[in-house]
């Protein structure tokens, strides 16, 4: 079993508290041809993730607002693979000029902890610009198992260890992690099915492939509401407003399952202060916008911004303490 120290490293309290002491800025990202668009020059932000995942959904609903901010066109790319392994090491490997970007979430900095070989180092090979805010972490079902809530669905494991599998989107990724740390804390087992990236992961537990799994709630709040999922807990401390209905792994019958997922703008190594300065100037406008702030909040993500010098510190201590979590979870690098 997990320590509880380290159950409750992984708190709301914790998280917000870290990015508390942050600063202020913000982070978003615009689909090319922006109307607001001033400069020749494109701005590429290599998002090392599949579309529709939780990170994907935060950076297109801030994305008219950002390409507004630097007044010039942004052009998302998705590359997920390898867990995010594939776009980071893309962005890695770019001109460090401020015209190629990313957003990066847990996964960044749990790379090391669960992976056998990293191609990059996840603190000194990039350039952090700003950590933008947390998003809650839901865990969900196939409506299809014969379970209503997560004291069920427990016992439903328990009754036949095995039986049953979780999908995530890749190895070493924090909904892996996630989704380990529930079994630790359930003393249940499924069997691990990682898919490259959370579109084919989501796909495949609607479809009924693959039985449960954890989401980002605004990546999985669609098919909640139509009742393709069905969402057992959100593994925080409170409820979210975006989703009132969903209770609390406490109130579900877990205490201490708290898991969240935080998202950040990072560079190449070797970007220059100026350009750090200018980029995340306009993070900071474009989520001071009322369309910027509402979209978060209906997705229910909390936004809490810090400065690139924080965001630096962020990263390391992140890297610290991700090592010890993994290694309190059983997790096994692959």
């Amino acid at each position: 079993m997990m320590k509880t120290a380290e159950q409750h490293m992984l708190s709301r309290r914790h998280a917000l508290a870290a990015l508390g002491g942050l600063g202020l800025g913000a982070a978003g990202l615009s689909m090319g041809g922006a109307a607001h668009a001033q400069s020749d020059k494109v701005v590429r932000f290599i998002l090392p993730i599949s579309a529709g995942s939780g990170v994907d959904t935060i950076v297109r609903a801030s994305s008219a607002a950002v390409s507004k901010a630097l007044g010039q066109t942004v052009v998302i790319e998705n590359q997920p693979g390898a867990g995010g392994l594939v776009g980071t090491s893309a962005m890695i490997k770019s001109p460090p000029d401020g015209q190629t970007l990313s957003v990066v979430s847990n996964n960044h900095v749990i790379y090391p902890a669960v992976l056998k070989s990293v191609p990059f180092d996840p603190v000194n090979d990039i350039t952090p610009i700003a950590v933008i805010g947390a998003t809650p972490l839901v865990l969900v079902v196939n409506p299809r198992l014969p379970v209503k809530d997560l004291k069920e669905f427990i016992a439903l494991l328990k009754s036949s260890p095995g039986k049953y599998n979780y999908a995530s989107s890749g190895n070493g990724t924090i909904l892996h992690l996630a989704a380990e740390i529930f079994k630790d804390l359930s003393r249940t087992f499924s069997t691990h099915i990682p898919y490259r990236g959370f579109g084919p992961m989501m796909q495949d537990i609607v479809g009924g492939q693959v039985d449960w799994g954890v989401g980002a709630l605004p990546a999985v709040a669609g098919q909640v509401k139509t009742g393709n999922l069905r969402a057992l807990c959100v593994a925080s401390l409170a409820r979210s407003p975006a989703a009132p209905d969903i209770p609390t792994s406490a109130e579900a019958g877990l205490p201490f399952y708290v898991v969240e997922g935080w998202f950040a703008a990072v560079g190449p190594k070797g970007m220059s202060a100026e350009n750090v300065s200018r980029i995340h100037a306009a993070f900071s406008t474009a989520f001071a916008t009322p369309e910027v702030k509402e979209a978060m909040a209906k997705q229910g993500n909390i936004i809490k911004v810090a400065t690139p010098e924080a965001s630096k510190e962020f990263f390391a201590s992140e890297l610290k303490r991700y090592a010890r979590v993994v290694k309190s979870a059983g997790v096994m690098p692959q």
